[in-house]
């Protein structure tokens, strides 16, 4: 119970300086967003200069925790809520999916790898996908888009994640369209991070499979599978599964280069497009959103390692 407390005590504490610095960035600026604009204005970009900035601190603090963060100047009148909703949830389907699908693949891979050192998997998989991890996402991208897409015509190269002719809503024509825009990004996205998943697992299932416990079992005539998934895997998936809590946290950020090159309009394509546009109240609640997510996802990888590892609950 002290470690969760502790945990969480880091927690708000980190949260707090971030939500500090979130609000103090943009108003230490040099300049003003909006020189000649009218009052108004300037309180449509959160810069009221009828208040101090301690009033101002504290306003923005009660816009946080009622879920006001303004009106996007780039999509006026809409709000920064409304904005990162329409888009939010196309990155988690987008990223989160693949990034799932990677950690189930690439620890898969990496714990027969390890079984079978040695053997015809362990000498092609793991070097194969450790060399695709190193090349950026975006020329990986590119030579899909090069090959399936203009070349192979198996899927489409223009923008969006849907035809625009199609109506939105639970149809298989619309399901289908989405998943023919997606599957492309997809693979950019799963080609360049299986690799770290299978390298991890593979090298922490070796140090396992060396441990005393795990030949006793072999000595006991235990079967392979059950030896491999029972005793080996379990025990050095936990490097694994952290990683994993953590990855999700960068979910919300989005894949910036994959969805520019595809122009798949998600988080990471609107921050890209916020920062060009100098739409201030979008960009920092984009920033709050990708701080929180990863600052939960450290939380949340803290907690896994001290469930499955009762030696990291220990006070230092």
């Amino acid at each position: 119970m002290r470690y969760v407390l502790r945990r969480l005590g880091f927690f708000v504490l980190t949260l707090w300086v971030a939500l500090t610095l979130n609000f103090l960035l943009p108003r230490l600026m040099p300049g003003n967003p909006a020189p000649n604009a009218l009052h108004a204005l300037e309180i449509l970009f959160g810069v009221n200069s009828h208040e101090s900035l301690l009033q101002q601190y504290f306003s923005y603090l009660h816009q946080i925790l009622t879920g006001n963060f303004g009106t996007s100047l780039s999509e006026y009148p809409a709000s920064v809520s409304s904005v990162i909703g329409s888009a939010i949830w196309w990155t988690i389907g987008l990223v989160g999916v693949t990034t799932f699908l990677a950690f189930i693949l690439g620890t898969g891979l990496g714990i027969v790898s390890a079984w079978r050192r040695g053997g015809k998997l362990d000498s092609i998989v793991p070097p194969v996908f450790v060399i695709t991890s190193a090349i950026p996402y975006f020329w990986v991208a590119m030579v899909l888009v090069l090959v399936f897409g203009i070349t192979l015509h198996w899927f489409p190269t223009e923008g969006g994640y849907y035809v625009t002719t199609d109506t939105p809503g639970l149809n298989l024509t619309f399901f289908q369209d989405v998943l023919n825009h997606a599957f492309l990004p997809a693979m950019a996205l799963l080609i360049t991070t299986i690799g770290t998943w299978i390298l991890t697992m593979r090298n922490t299932m070796i140090t396992t499979l060396a441990e005393d416990y795990v030949r006793m079992a072999r000595a006991k005539g235990l079967p392979g599978y059950r030896i491999m998934l029972d005793y080996a895997a379990r025990n050095a998936i936990l490097p694994n599964l952290t990683g994993f809590a953590m990855s999700l946290g960068f979910v919300v950020s989005g894949a910036i280069l994959i969805e520019y090159v595809f122009n798949y309009p998600g988080v990471g394509y609107m921050l890209l497009q916020a920062v060009s546009g100098e739409d201030y109240p979008l960009m920092q609640a984009l920033f709050l959103l990708i701080t929180v997510a990863v600052l939960v996802a450290i939380l949340a990888a803290d907690l896994l390692t001290a469930l499955f590892d009762p030696r990291t609950r220990t006070a230092r």
